[in-house]
């Protein structure tokens, strides 16, 4: 009889505290109120046991001064494990990289989200990529790293597949492959990662690369197939979708379906990296306002994106189109624009992508920066220091978290 009365007596506390006995099990059991970032895992080197060479450093084959896919830097001075290059610095000493396939390169960055206060990632799986067994084991390695990384420092984490490249019958392919996650994570007992990120009392699982209109091979139809098996599993989904998605034009397909999917999800995340710098943002955050208030009427949650400036000369040439960082002002005037439009979560884009300049992970200093012939590297600014973004991105999550109140005017580091 007491046990009676003592389970009764915890259901009702759950009751009236809002919050469900399946929550209590889950470290992370929203996405409410934290900032996440993305994490691509795709670097490889030649001797890392991945066999794909220079993956992601090189450009047309090569990774040498002249030819190369990155236009930051890493600071590498934290690393266990490093791979030499044939970059070099000014005083002639050989410049060296990271490989993402290390477990103590993954250790390392999770022990930094934990320094700064970065509250987890989205682990990145690249249909275009686990479609190969050479792909598949490789993010199978980093994302093995990076559960394991994550219970040891308490970071949220979360899969994250990205649908760029996929063709029309490779939804089968991600189903498949998130079966496997399961079995071998737990993920829907969450058994054995506690860190899993949950949203809606079910593990989250996002899906990205919905409703854009560039002429990709798949459409709406692949993508509600695997919206609607994935719920069908037992997870919430999240899904990443184009700028201007509410109004059907531009970068998104004019097709109202898409509405539809999204009203199916959970979370809808839309990508603005590319969209507007410093000077235009003002115009442009006003859209935030309108995309929080249809997701509210239609009862899925928003994630606003942030990132801290856009670089990919060194991909795409000299000319190429950038967007300054402007000393973290830019990056902030995003984070503030999201607080005020009142999001209740953040997506930054990204942690470690120095390949489009938008990596918030520690980046050599100008100073600090190999030589690279007429293009050469972005650095950041000296007296800021290689860790700034890591630092900054802390600071908005000390505001999401309610910790601690900001304003639009960036936060001063003493």
């Amino acid at each position: 009889m007491a046990i009676r009365y003592l389970v009764i007596t915890l259901l009702l506390v759950t009751f009236f505290s809002g919050t469900s006995l399946a929550q209590n099990k889950y470290r992370y059991p929203s996405y409410k109120g934290l900032v996440m970032a993305g994490y691509q895992g795709w670097f490889n080197a030649p001797g890392d046991s991945a066999g794909r060479g220079w993956y992601h450093y090189q450009r047309r084959g090569t990774f040498a001064p002249g030819s190369c896919e990155i236009d930051f830097w890493p600071d590498v001075r934290e690393y266990s494990k490093t791979y030499q290059t044939a970059f070099s610095y000014a005083d002639g000493k050989p410049a060296s990289v990271f490989s993402a396939n290390d477990e103590s390169t993954v250790n390392l960055h999770f022990k930094w989200m934990k320094e700064y206060g970065l509250d987890g990632v989205f682990m990145q799986r690249f249909i275009a990529e686990i479609r190969n067994p050479s792909g598949k084991r490789h993010f199978n390695t980093v994302l093995q790293h990076a559960m394991k990384a994550a219970i040891k420092y308490d970071r949220a984490i979360c899969v994250m597949y990205d649908l760029s490249g996929m063709r029309p019958g490779e939804e089968q392919t991600l189903l498949k492959d998130i079966d496997e996650l399961d079995a071998e994570y737990g993920l829907l007992k969450g058994s054995k990662v506690p860190t899993y990120l949950h949203h809606n009392n079910k593990p989250l699982v996002v899906v990205w690369g919905v409703g854009f209109n560039d002429h990709r091979a798949y459409g709406l139809k692949e993508a509600e197939t695997i919206v609607k098996a994935l719920k069908e599993k037992g997870f919430s989904v999240m899904l990443g979708v184009p700028t201007y998605w509410r109004e059907l034009r531009q970068d998104a397909v004019s097709d109202p379906v898409l509405h539809e999917l999204i009203k199916q999800s959970d979370i809808l995340m839309p990508w603005f990296v590319g969209r507007y710098n410093g000077g235009s943002y003002n115009q442009f955050k006003g859209l935030l306002a309108a995309d929080v208030a249809w997701c509210k009427a239609a009862g899925v949650d928003y994630a606003p994106l942030a990132f801290p400036g856009f670089s990919w000369k060194n991909m795409n040439g000299p000319r190429a189109n950038s967007t300054a960082r402007e000393r973290g002002a830019f990056y902030w005037q995003q984070i503030a624009a999201a607080k005020k439009a009142g999001a209740e979560m953040l997506y930054v884009a990204m942690f470690d992508e120095v390949n489009e300049g938008t990596a918030i992970f520690k980046c050599a200093t100008v100073s600090n920066l190999p030589l690279n012939g007429e293009v050469g590297f972005v650095g950041i600014d000296d007296d800021l220091g290689s860790d700034y973004y890591l630092w900054l991105t802390g600071q908005a999550a000390k505001w999401f978290h309610g910790k601690k109140e900001f304003d639009e005017n960036i936060p001063l580091r003493k």
